[in-house]
């Protein structure tokens, strides 16, 4: 019995406040809306893939041991490709105001497990830019590494292009609204039942038998001067049903 009082209450209470969750809910996503689409600024994304792998004729056969040391210097390339020695030259070819350190945060080096291809990703807010430094970057390394490493065994697989109609990787305006709409339904819900805790006031039949644990013998309707005027015109011996007077 006390887990269906516990629930009624429950429900009472989100039914009472249900326009302060809404307004929450419409505020939140509203908010996000407008900071998605009229303050964030979009970021586009655009990606180049470099392999790793000696050059070989046609009567050399494939080396194990060699692809695993291919594999293995990926780790070493991604560390070199996002260094001063090939940062300062692509900034020099392409006029970059950006510094060393902030083209840094703009490149993203990947490769997947036991592959000689991994991937050089640049997110800038111009996606013409985006491809263009990711492509300097691969071409710079390839032409630095044999300088740095005493290897030539880098070309570029594949390299980054621009499509038709580009789309911003982030923000991404339906997601942030949708979050921040159940971010404000549950900001509602808990403000609603806060505000449900602080109020100590008695304004129902049943707050008086909770609260003095009396049984409510009558209630006395608040009537406003219409409702007034139009008992007092009614005659007397006659009664009132649905609004029509009718003799008693």
């Amino acid at each position: 019995m006390e887990e269906t009082i516990s629930l009624r209450e429950l429900f009472y209470t989100l039914k009472k406040r249900l326009w302060l969750i809404v307004v929450i809910a419409v505020l939140a996503a509203t908010v996000s809306a407008i900071i998605s689409f009229f303050v964030l600024t979009p970021i586009y994304q655009s990606s180049t893939q470099i392999l790793v792998n000696q050059a070989k004729n046609n009567q050399q056969l494939y080396n194990y041991n060699e692809v695993q040391t291919n594999v293995q210097l990926i780790n070493t390339y991604s560390v070199i490709i996002k260094k001063p020695i090939v940062l300062d030259d692509v900034k020099k070819e392409l006029k970059l105001s950006y510094s060393t350190e902030e083209l840094t945060n703009k490149i993203a080096v990947a490769s997947e497990k036991d592959s000689q291809v991994f991937s050089v990703t640049v997110e800038d807010p111009d996606p013409v830019m985006a491809a263009k430094i990711a492509n300097t970057t691969a071409q710079v390394f390839q032409n630095k590494i044999p300088k740095i490493m005493s290897v030539d065994n880098v070309s570029i697989l594949s390299k980054a292009a621009l499509g038709e109609d580009p789309s911003p990787i982030k923000p991404k305006p339906l997601l942030n609204i949708a979050i921040a709409l159940v971010v404000g339904v549950m900001l509602g819900v808990g403000l609603a039942f806060l505000l449900e805790y602080l109020d100590n006031t008695i304004k129902t039949e049943q707050d008086v038998e909770q609260v003095l644990g009396l049984p409510v013998l009558g209630v006395i309707t608040v009537m406003d001067g219409k409702s007034l005027q139009d008992a007092a015109a009614v005659a007397p011996g006659q009664r009132t049903r649905r609004g029509e007077v009718y003799d008693g």
